[in-house]
């Protein structure tokens, strides 16, 4: 799952190469979808339970929240 985030640098940084536009959308557009993949096979891999709390910390909503001890 960690891996997919090289796909998505690859995403933002593919517009900044000297390549024809063509190349950077279609370059662009396979990154964003491998990156997508790439996550969803790793979240198959890692279980139900580690995914839905890796998805969770990803979450901008809940980057702020106090934690609750238990």
């Amino acid at each position: 799952m960690l891996f997919s985030g090289v796909f998505f640098a690859a995403t933002l940084v593919i517009p900044f190469f000297d390549l024809p536009t063509k190349t950077k959308v279609a370059a662009s557009t396979t990154s964003f979808v491998l990156m997508e993949v790439v996550f969803w096979a790793g979240g198959l891999l890692v279980g139900k339970e580690l995914f839905t709390k890796y998805k969770k910390q990803l979450n901008p909503l809940n980057w702020f929240k106090k934690s609750e001890l238990k």
